[in-house]
């Protein structure tokens, strides 16, 4: 078994704070129409849930890279299936789950579903290839 590189798990991070905050951005007129907490915020964001992102975001890298080098891989089309499996069996699995029971509109779950993709096939590719 490979070690985990601490520092691929926090480029890794970095990459997925940036590209959520980057997804939001362009999305978040979108989602402030099918997000009551979304267009109350107005697109400001507290710092203190800045920090919670971030910390999400490393908390995800460390659990990819883990998996990554438990099951040794170590090239990026290896990162892009863990994290597109990671990814089904997961956020996609929770938000199906999300607008069945709760009713959650399919374009909010679309939206956030979309946002953990990104940054699973990102993080996946990251920590795959850099050992």
């Amino acid at each position: 078994m490979r070690e985990v590189n601490l520092l691929a798990v926090l480029v890794a991070a970095v990459a997925a704070f940036v590209s959520g905050g980057t997804y939001y951005a362009v999305l978040g007129d979108q989602l402030a129409q099918v997000s009551a907490a979304a267009a109350a915020a107005g697109g400001r964001t507290p710092p203190w849930k800045v920090a919670i992102e971030f910390l999400r975001c490393l908390v995800l890298a460390a659990v990819v890279a883990g998996v990554a080098a438990q099951g040794e891989i170590d090239q990026w089309t290896g990162g892009l299936v863990l994290g597109l499996a990671l990814w089904i069996g997961f956020p996609f699995v929770l938000w199906t789950g999300a607008m069945l029971h709760e009713n959650t509109p399919f374009k909010l779950a679309a939206i956030h579903a979309g946002d953990w993709l990104v940054k699973l096939l990102l993080i996946g590719v990251i920590v795959s290839i850099w050992q």
